[in-house]
């Protein structure tokens, strides 16, 4: 396990983070590892991406990334601006 640091929020988002934590009977600290684990960085999205369309049969081109993008903006929206 990594050493402990402090990350520096306001009130609000920690009070946020302390009742997901709750919820999910976990601590803040798991509730952040979990998150910064699943969540993927842009060039590991864009590896997926080429990745799943060379399964697919598909030329990674400039028109797939950007119908691509457009879906996950499309499911942001609809989602209330969270992130997908």
């Amino acid at each position: 396990m990594s050493k402990p640091t402090s990350i520096k929020t306001s009130e609000e988002v920690r009070n946020r983070l302390r009742t997901l934590a709750e919820e999910r009977g976990t601590t803040i600290t798991e509730l952040l590892e979990d998150l910064a684990t699943r969540e993927l960085t842009v060039a590991e999205r864009e590896q997926r991406a080429r990745e799943a369309a060379h399964e697919l049969g598909i030329e990674y081109s400039e028109q797939v990334q950007q119908a691509g993008q457009d879906a996950w903006a499309k499911i942001r929206a609809h989602q209330g601006g969270a992130a997908a």
